[in-house]
């Protein structure tokens, strides 16, 4: 036992007021006593600040209902949730895959060779139709055409894909990141 302090005199005889106090406020026995629990416990820990001589019953009486008020704020702000509805609807989809999908393209892209990587990202991410890539590239439509199907089965090869991917599976890798991917590829070259 801890060393003797006059609240081991003291608190005991307080046990029946503070419990009919707190039955007052909860409206439930079981409440008030661990209600009262809790009092005596925040008073031992506060011992220090009581001067002896003054009101004891006064202070337990307010710690007693200032814990009461400030356990029913926080009951408040609750929100009961034993079939899991309410956590559901907070649940959102883990991100991090995409990120690491996104950076795996784009490294792929930054490998393929420059002939193929530059018509891919102007076609695949910065929406310039074939035509409009081949005259930027100073070269037919049916080498940009060409080009870009070499890199799509490139990309292909590198991600173990059996199929050819679609214009649009390029141009949104992953979800509406065109402008990002574009960004950062037209960084490499």
């Amino acid at each position: 036992m801890s060393e003797y302090h006059p609240f081991h005199i003291l608190l005991p005889p307080q046990r029946m007021a503070l419990r009919r106090f707190a039955i007052k406020l909860t409206g439930n026995e079981h409440r008030a006593e661990d209600l009262v629990q809790e009092t005596f416990l925040k008073a031992w820990a506060n011992r220090e600040k009581f001067t002896l001589g003054t009101e004891l019953r006064g202070w337990l009486f307010t710690i007693l209902r200032n814990t009461f008020y400030s356990d029913l704020r926080k009951h408040k702000r609750e929100v009961e949730d034993a079939d899991g509805k309410h956590a559901a609807l907070l649940f959102d989809e883990a991100t991090q895959e995409y990120a690491i999908e996104l950076n795996e393209v784009i490294a792929a892209i930054a490998i393929l060779p420059e002939i193929h990587r530059q018509p891919l990202v102007m076609v695949g991410m910065q929406g310039f139709s074939q035509l409009e890539a081949a005259a930027a590239c100073g070269c037919a439509l049916g080498t940009i055409k060409s080009r870009v199907s070499r890199a799509r089965a490139r990309l292909n090869d590198t991600f173990g894909h059996e199929n050819d991917l679609t214009r649009q599976d390029i141009a949104h890798p992953v979800g509406d990141m065109r402008t990002s991917i574009g960004a950062r590829v037209s960084e490499m070259t």
